[in-house]
């Protein structure tokens, strides 16, 4: 009776490790995802649409681009959230933070921006300066969110995975 207790217990673990390990897994490929993602946009997809198109068009362009991203940046890092919970809270945490910051630049931030912009380009006195500081705004806060997207995949590669 004990042994078949002892047994039963043996296979819970064993089952909540493996439930662990294939979390960890795919917590690992969505971060990872997100990351690229992320660095794509921002360093190559971004300066090669001011470089490649007019401006005009490229600001069009981005405007029918930005909604996509942030709504693949919310995707990604709920579902790594939820992944990450069952083993790196910490980690769940920061991918909640970075998914509640895009909500807040999707939904507010990148609607004032666009505002701001096309009053600057009808001439409406200090539109350009509010223009260029949401902007920047909105530069720090994805510098920071693929920061934090880094420092929890290489968590996950370096840590985690040890």
């Amino acid at each position: 009776m004990i042994i078949s207790k002892i047994q039963t217990l043996r296979s819970l673990v064993i089952t909540r490790m493996n439930t662990i390990f294939m979390l960890e897994g795919v917590a690992t490929v969505l971060v990872a995802l997100l990351a690229g993602s992320m660095l794509f946009f921002s360093f190559v997809m971004a300066p090669l649409i001011f470089i490649k198109l007019d401006i005009d068009v490229a600001g069009k362009f981005v405007r029918a681009v930005f909604p996509w991203y942030y709504l693949l940046i919310l995707v990604l890092a709920g579902l790594s959230a939820l992944t990450l919970v069952a083993f790196a809270p910490l980690n769940a945490a920061l991918m909640l933070l970075i998914a509640g910051s895009t909500a807040y630049c999707r939904q507010f931030l990148m609607p004032q921006i666009n505002e701001h912009r096309d009053r600057s380009r009808a001439g409406e006195s200090g539109a350009t300066k509010i223009f260029d500081k949401l902007h920047r705004r909105s530069e720090v806060l994805n510098g920071l969110q693929v920061l934090a997207v880094m420092a929890v995949l290489l968590h996950l590669v370096f840590v985690h995975s040890s």
